[in-house]
């Protein structure tokens, strides 16, 4: 855990970016984290452009300027999911320092990002565990290059996907309440 991630203070309830590659299990955690924390929950992946969501499917990784529209338009989702509610949990890869500063700025309230780490076995495994979903399991190489690790700067939570939902649910949230006022 980064210490700038230890200096945010919400300012009602939590502001959370759950982050990582494709197969982190980033959906499953943060919606299970939203649940227990009673806000609003948002998919990263249902804000893509149509043309993000072809690409991917055809094996074709995003350059930076399809993820720009992208970020945009999750980062203004949670600003105003936040405004209504107090707070919101959202699963996207924010992979990339730049990616996270836009973000940021477009959502421009306290927050941090939790980063679902793990091994690349485990990973590949999870993704070709999938049926439904169109990220396939051979851009997974692509995510791991493109994977930055955190500034000590920034305000990231770092958590081993090596463990089950609950113990990684449950080491969220632990952190979480020491940054609540």
């Amino acid at each position: 855990m980064s210490t700038a991630a230890l200096r945010v203070r919400f300012e009602r309830r939590p502001v959370v970016v759950v982050m990582g590659v494709s197969g982190s299990g980033k959906s499953t955690i943060g919606a299970a984290l939203a649940q227990q924390l009673g806000v609003p929950f948002l998919d990263g992946d249902n804000f893509h452009p149509e043309a993000n969501v072809t690409k991917m499917s055809q094996g074709i990784s995003l350059t930076d300027d399809d993820r720009w529209p992208w970020l945009e338009a999750l980062g203004k989702a949670m600003r105003k999911k936040a405004e209504q509610s107090g707070g919101v949990i959202a699963a996207c890869s924010a992979l990339k320092c730049i990616y996270r500063d836009k973000l940021s700025g477009h959502i421009e309230l306290p927050m941090v990002y939790a980063l679902l780490d793990g091994e690349r076995d485990t990973l590949f495994k999870r993704m070709n565990a999938r049926r439904d979903h169109y990220m396939p399991a051979s851009l997974l190489e692509s995510q791991l290059a493109d994977l930055e690790r955190p500034r000590p700067d920034e305000p990231v939570l770092t958590v081993s996907i090596e463990q089950d939902v609950d113990s990684i649910v449950d080491e969220l949230m632990t952190v979480l309440g020491t940054l609540s006022n």
